[in-house]
Order: structure tokens, then sequence, then C-alpha cells
């Protein structure tokens, strides 16, 4: 999934700068995924879909960027790297506006679509310059990049819990964001390594089957990334359906979690090196256990809250982790990196939509019950990531953020 660059001589200087432009990208691509998340519960009532009908059309970002994502390569091969992110950034900052426009199921299915294939494309152009930047400065980096997508998120939740507050129409909210966003984008991406391929060389493969040994170390990051994805979209509208939460306060739940994410990602390397990767992902396993717990059983608002941001806490660092222990878990470390991605991505974008349709089934409360028992697998799982535990992170090529995680 990432296009291979001929090798460019770029100076130290200008090597640490588009470090810092490309965090900056993370930042801005995190912020559309917390403003839309927060938000959530607008646009529900906006196109009058049940619960069931939302996860529905949760489904599409997964479907969009599924058949969209290929392209990236494609189009950082032909236009560079610098100018493909420049376009993609773009798209993704300016497809905010869609959801909240749609007044309809089927309208709604259609905007996500959307939606999911810029930031899949997005996600993997911003991935691939990250990585290139971590090479060239023969350091890990990819941590601190995910933790800034988190601070990205963060402020855009943050931003959303206030409009939500006010009680200002979604539509003009992400209509004055996705202009600061596109805005903030195009001037981070001046600052990116301008990488090109050979003109006649061949644009990369558009699919990889993973080994063996990545399905197993993607099962952990399923785990961790699921239930990140889904308490990403599915906090608000839990605090507002369950426990009868203000617009204001349920948004706010999104930002705890984000906080939590952000704060665990920037200090996780210090912390995986103090303490290593598996017993990091175990007790990291166990938090998240007790935060889905707390979310199930809890009898109001702020337990409730109070779980999510364990939950956020809890599996901030595991995909990483995960990534670290794939590159070294064979003889071709690309492609079990590329196959454990493959998995986690997936896992971020069907979280939504298989919530929303247990939810449909049973009950909310049931469906955060499965992100309980998926979130225990950390603790039952974390020994796979062995191979990961040593003081600095593998570096991963080609490495798509989640959000779900992805997100992110």
């Amino acid at each position: 999934m990432t296009t291979e660059y001929t090798e460019t001589v770029f100076g130290t200087e200008q090597v640490r700068r588009a470090r810092i432009a490309v965090a900056s990208v993370f930042t801005v691509h995190g912020a559309v995924t917390g403003s839309f998340a927060t938000r959530v519960p607008w646009i529900q009532d906006h196109a009058g879909v049940s619960a069931g009908q939302l996860g529905i059309a949760l489904a599409f970002p997964a479907i969009g960027a599924s058949l969209a994502m290929p392209l990236a390569g494609a189009i950082s091969h032909r236009f560079g790297a610098r100018t493909a992110l420049r376009g993609l950034l773009a798209m993704w900052t300016l497809a905010l506006v869609l959801p909240s426009l749609a007044p309809n199921l089927l309208t709604l299915c259609a905007a996500l679509f959307v939606y999911g294939a810029s930031a899949g494309m997005s996600d993997v152009a911003m991935n691939a310059l990250g990585v290139e930047v971590e090479n060239r400065l023969d350091k890990s980096i990819m941590s601190g990049l995910h933790g800034m997508w988190s601070v990205g998120a963060l402020i855009g939740s943050a931003a959303g819990t206030v409009a939500a507050h006010t009680g200002a129409d979604a539509r003009l909210h992400h209509i004055l964001a996705a202009v600061v966003l596109t805005v903030l984008g195009l001037v981070a991406c001046q600052g990116v390594l301008d990488l090109r391929s050979e003109p006649d060389e061949e644009p990369p493969p558009r699919f990889t089957l993973p080994p063996r040994s990545a399905l197993v170390i993607g099962a952990v990051g399923f785990c961790a990334v699921f239930a990140e994805g889904a308490s990403l979209d599915w906090s608000a509208v839990y605090l507002r359906d369950v426990m009868d939460s203000s617009a204001g306060l349920a948004a706010a739940s999104t930002t705890a979690f984000a906080l939590t994410m952000a704060v665990a990602r920037i200090a996780g390397d210090k912390v995986v090196d103090r303490f290593g990767a598996v017993r990091t992902v175990r007790v990291g396993g166990v938090l998240a256990t007790v935060g889905g717990v707390l979310v199930v059983v809890a009898p109001g608002t702020v337990p409730a809250m109070f779980g999510f941001g364990l939950l956020g806490l809890g599996v901030a660092v595991v995909v990483p982790l995960a990534f670290a222990a794939a590159g070294r878990s064979g003889p071709n470390p690309s492609q079990a990196i590329a196959g454990v991605a493959t998995i986690t991505y997936t896992s971020g974008l069907i979280a939504p939509s298989a919530i929303g349709s247990l939810a449909e089934a049973t009950s909310l409360v049931v469906s955060f019950g499965l992100v309980t028992v998926l979130a225990f697998g950390l603790v039952l799982g974390a020994g796979v990531l062995r191979a990961g535990d040593r003081p600095v992170a593998a570096k991963a090529v080609g490495v798509p953020e989640t959000a779900a995680e992805p997100r992110a």
C-alpha cells in the first residue's frame, strides 16, 4: 500500500522540518475525525435514522476506504508524494461537510462512502511520508505521529463539544471546520518531503497476502482498534441514549476518550522502553477491560465517561507495538506489517457499524459488553507481541493510521 520512492538526499534540517510538517498533517487528519464523531447524534437526528440504520450508514466509510485505499499509492507514484498528499488531504478535510448535509439514510450512506474513501487515501499517503522521515532520521517517530493524530482528534472533539453544547447546527460547524482545516492542511503539506518515483517505475501492487504470523498479531490489533472505533463513534450516542445525558455532556465523552488516547500515545514510547511491549499491552488490556465494565454497569454519566477514558488509555499503544512485532515476525517484514495494518484498519472501520447492528438487535449496553470482551482479549493475547519487546520500535513501512485508528 506504499509507493517505493527513489533515493533522494535531503539535509538534516530539511528532514527535521519535514517531521514537523508530517506531524501537523497527522493533527489535521485527526481533527476531522474528532469533529465528525462529536456530532454523530445530531447527524443521526437530522437524517432521521434509527441506531440500526446509523450502524448501516457507518459501514460505508469502510466500503469507501477499502475500495479507494489502493489508489493512494498509484496517485503518489504519478504526482509525487507532496502533491498527492496535498490533494488527498484537502479531499478529506472538505468531505467532513457531507454527512451533516444528508437528509436521509440513502444520502447519508453516499456521504459516508466519500468520507471514508478520502480518509483512507489521505491516511495511506501521510503515513508513507511519515515512514520516509522516520527512515531518514534513523529513529522511531511513528508513535509520536500517532499521538499527534490523537491530539488532533482531541482538538476536533473539543470544538465539537462546544458546538453541541451551544446547540449549533452541525452543518455550519462542519463547514467552518472544513475551511479552517483545509487551509491548515495545505500549509502543512508545503513542508513535507517532495519524493518522486522514477517515470518508468511500475506502480506498487494493490494487494499482498499477509503471512500467518501477521494474522495472530493482527488479531490483537483488531481487539484494540475495534474498542477504539466503537468508543470514538458511539460514546456520545451511548451517553445520550443510555445515560440520558445532555448533548454537550455526551459529546464531552468523546473528548475524554480522545484525551486519554493522546496522552498515552505521546508517552507510550517511554513506557514501553521501561516495561516492555508485553507487559505494557497486558496492563493496558486490564485498564481497558475495567473501563468497558464501568461503561456497561455505570449508574450515571460520570462513571461512564471515566470508563471511556480508561478504554482509551488501555488500547492507545497496542497498534504501534503490533506493527513493531510484525516487522520482526518473519523473513518479510513489509508483508507482515501490511497484513497487520489491513486487519487493524478494517477493524476500526467495521466497529461502528457492528456496534450499531448489535444495538439494534439488543441494546447499546450489550454492544459495549462485546467491546469489553475484546478488551480482555488484549490481556490474553499480549504475549504474541513479544517480538516487539525492545527499546526502539521497529520501522514500519506502509502502516496506515486506524479510525478510527483507526483509526488512528
